[in-house]
């Protein structure tokens, strides 16, 4: 089986990219202006190729060193024939790089104009130089204007490095941020650009070599995608058996929710699963039989005997689907944490655990902010305005490997930071955890380690959504995932 290291892009922090810069120009290799020329002919070769066709193009830049690139940028445009307006905001100390830049761009016969929100809203090309990767504080309210009517216009935007406004750590903002068509990442990936409102904002993201892969260090946080599945499911063996698949029982359906633990169920048994039985109230057995006679079923009052060698049957447990909030699904919880079976926590499972001080190395959690939230004794908006940091702080509570679901899912456990960039709203329905949480239980139950299983499982998971929304992401439903899940674990 393969490690999800080996198929996985290398993700970093500003702090290390600066590091990096730095290092490079102390080996003597390049400067910091050389490395500021190679950005801007990176954006021009990708807006020369890009919008070959219009040749009118509306250049927006601040005064850090993200507006010596857009200078650059405006500078070869100029040169070869585009008609360039730049719009900046001066600085009254510039760098020395900006202040090449700004040289260059007037020697090219150019002209920095102040921001004019009339020409922003109708311009058909806007390149995004404004801020950068070093934002600090809040917006004055003359960038907040002017990127807000960029975000109003009918413009096609490219971002340089960054979409201004975006922590590039964290993938969050304070006020607003450009929401770009493209995104020009220099240097490295950025890790904030593939999680939380960086999803949105980014668009489509490129990556320009400028020279500094040498000097970039180890990383602790990776992207993993569809690609992350390739020579990853091997053919079984001619005589292969169910056996050979694992056990999962599935437990949860409280009254009234026996949908979510049917889907969850579902979920592992087409990730693979050679046996699924489904631990639920009595009243739900012809739910889930009648509709997917392929599941057992073991109909559940009391937490007895009989619920203990049903748990002791299984190889791997899911708890949480539709579990409820009531002393059944309490009960249950303590009853799974009983086993040494290993096991992923969903759903309500997660928010009774909020209330059990319970910690296990050998469990998947796999909280919505929501239920980060719970978990953490933190607000939403806490726990969304910095996702690794939340993800780190579940795992020092909670141990095991932590799944933080949203726009750019963070696998983390305890050591490697996996960011998932895969998926789409169309997931933002009932029922999309359940099968999540079933398909990483049937690959644990498969030989599949947990950080494996919750790499995989969430780059399945979100690659069948981006599947199934070929047909539209509004209408999207769990159920709608089953076929692509079938299809990617073969």
């Amino acid at each position: 089986m393969s490690d999800p290291n080996l198929l996985s892009t290398p993700l970093f922090s500003v702090q290390q990219i600066k590091a990096a810069e730095v290092n490079a120009v102390k080996s003597g290799c390049v400067s910091l202006y050389e490395l500021v020329e190679r950005a801007g002919h990176a954006a021009f070769e990708l807006l020369s190729e890009r919008q070959a066709n219009t040749s009118k193009v509306l250049v927006l830049a601040g005064h850090g060193n993200n507006a010596a690139d857009a200078y650059i940028t405006a500078s070869l445009l100029l040169k070869s024939g585009f008609d360039v307006e730049l719009q900046a905001s001066l600085a009254s100390h510039p760098s020395d790089e900006l202040t090449q830049a700004i040289n260059c761009f007037q020697v090219s016969g150019g002209e920095t104009k102040p921001f004019d929100v009339t020409k922003i809203a109708i311009a058909t090309i806007i390149v995004d130089g404004l801020l950068g990767t070093g934002i600090k504080g809040e917006l004055s309210s003359e960038l907040t204007k002017v990127i807000n009517t960029v975000n109003g216009s009918n413009a096609w935007i490219l971002s340089l490095d960054v979409p201004s406004g975006i922590n590039p750590n964290t993938g969050s903002y304070q006020q607003t941020a450009i929401e770009a068509n493209m995104t020009l990442v220099f240097g490295g990936l950025k890790k904030g650009l593939l999680t939380g409102k960086a999803r949105h904002c980014c668009g489509e993201i490129k990556l320009a070599n400028i020279g500094l892969n040498e000097f970039l260090p180890e990383s602790s946080t990776a992207q993993i995608n569809s690609f992350t599945l390739e020579n990853t499911f091997l053919p079984r063996r001619r005589d292969a058996h169910k056996g050979n698949n694992g056990k999962v029982s599935i437990i949860g359906g409280d009254y009234g929710m026996a949908g979510a633990v049917r889907l969850a169920a579902e979920g592992c048994l087409r990730s693979g699963a050679g046996l699924v039985t489904v631990i639920s109230r009595p009243e739900h057995q012809f739910i889930v039989s009648a509709t997917r006679p392929e599941l057992m079923f073991w109909g559940c009052e009391l937490v007895d005997m009989e619920v203990y060698l049903k748990l002791g049957w299984a190889s791997v447990l899911v708890i949480g689907p539709g579990l409820g909030n009531d002393d059944w699904g309490y009960n249950l919880l303590k009853a799974v944490d009983l086993t040494d079976k290993p096991c992923v926590i969903d759903a309500d499972g997660l928010t009774q655990l909020s209330g059990m001080p319970m910690a296990d190395k050998d469990w998947v959690l796999t909280p919505h902010p929501g239920e980060a939230a719970k978990l953490l004794g933190l607000s939403i908006a806490e726990v969304e305005k910095d996702r690794f940091a939340a993800a780190k702080r579940l795992h020092q509570k909670y141990k095991g490997v932590i799944v933080l679901k949203g726009a750019g899912t963070i696998i983390f456990d305890g050591n490697q930071y996996y960011v998932a960039p895969v998926g789409n709203p169309g997931l933002a329905s009932g029922g999309c955890g359940d099968v999540l949480a079933g398909v990483i239980g049937g690959l644990i139950a498969q030989g599949y380690k947990s950080i494996e299983a919750a790499c995989l499982g969430v780059v399945i998971h979100g690659s069948a959504a981006d599947l199934a929304a070929q047909e539209g992401e509004r209408g999207m439903l769990a159920s709608d995932l089953m076929p692509y899940i079938r299809q990617l674990v073969n």
